[in-house]
Formats: C-alpha cells, sequence, structure tokens
C-alpha cells in the first residue's frame, strides 16, 4: 500500500438522538469532536420495526405544505 493516501482514523463522540455519546472511530473531524446524529438506528423506523415515527421538523414536508396551502394537497 501506497503511505499518505489513507485518512486519519481518530476516536470521536458520536451523540444519538436519544442524548446517548458514544465513542467510536471515525475519519470525520479531529481526535475528540463530537458529531450529533439526526436520526439513529434506535429512531428510525426502518430499524425499529416501524414502531416509531420520524417528525418533521421543517424538512421536505414542511416546505411543501407552506408552498402549496389552499390548493387542496
Amino acid at each position: 500500500m501506497r503511505k499518505d493516501i489513507h485518512p486519519d482514523y481518530h476516536m470521536i463522540d458520536v451523540k444519538m438522538t436519544d442524548g446517548t455519546i458514544i465513542k467510536m472511530q471515525s475519519t470525520y473531524g479531529s481526535e475528540g469532536d463530537t458529531l450529533s446524529l439526526d436520526i439513529d438506528p434506535s429512531s428510525h423506523p426502518a430499524w425499529t420495526g416501524g414502531t416509531t415515527r420520524l417528525m418533521d421538523q421543517g424538512g421536505r414536508v414542511s416546505k411543501f405544505k407552506k408552498k402549496y396551502e389552499g390548493l387542496g394537497f
């Protein structure tokens, strides 16, 4: 393998949607940075068997409704 072409792996904190913080290796940021997730396996319906519902907080659905409100959608 060639040297100096691979990204640096280091330990970061990953903050889940429920506030839980786990440590993992990543190429994100630098050593000790925190990555906050908007969606993770504990909150996404694909991994929870559909028992959890995602709330749209100013996302695509809200933008669509604002744009076309009053037109019957």
